[in-house]
């Protein structure tokens, strides 16, 4: 997920869809949001990145998250270029060992497999830029590999 600016309700809605999930990633502009949730759901696994609009949280700008063998470079994107493409990310994916990347900050869903990377921006679960409803991304892992997809945020 990514871009909540302030929705914690979307937030909440987002988990209580996926209560079966193993972690939780926002990408970022959620900062104050995140801890209001990890508050209210101590149990769940819920990581974040640090957005051009959080401030003085102390989240890291970026994250590698490993999960069954795979290695997920995660940003909101704002200082990679991510409005102009995702060179930079695919090359920094690629100097990490990651074979996947998550990033946010455009607020429009994006679903690609570039040079061997699955990349993936959920869009914005709150304010999205692309004339879709508001929406958020899962990864399944399977034997066969990363299985990506973006679903609207729900009533």
């Amino acid at each position: 997920m990514s871009d909540s600016h302030g929705a914690s309700a979307q937030l909440e809605k987002i988990i209580s869809a996926n209560k079966d999930a193993d972690i939780f990633i926002h990408l970022g502009d959620g900062e104050t949001e995140i801890q209001s949730i990890r508050l209210k759901y101590p149990d769940i696994d819920l990581r974040s990145v640090h957005g051009n609009c959080d401030f003085g949280m102390g989240t890291p700008l970026t994250l590698v998250v490993e999960a069954e063998g795979h290695r997920i470079f995660c940003t909101h994107g704002h200082r990679y270029g991510v409005k102009d493409g995702t060179e930079m990310l695919r090359s920094i994916a690629m100097d990490n060992d990651c074979d996947a990347v998550l990033f946010g900050h455009t607020h429009e869903r994006y679903i690609s497999c570039e040079d061997g990377i699955d990349i993936m921006n959920p869009g914005s679960c709150r304010l999205p830029r692309d004339g879709n409803k508001p929406s958020y991304g899962y990864i399944d892992i399977t034997e066969n590999g990363l299985f990506m997809n973006v679903t609207d945020v729900g009533v």
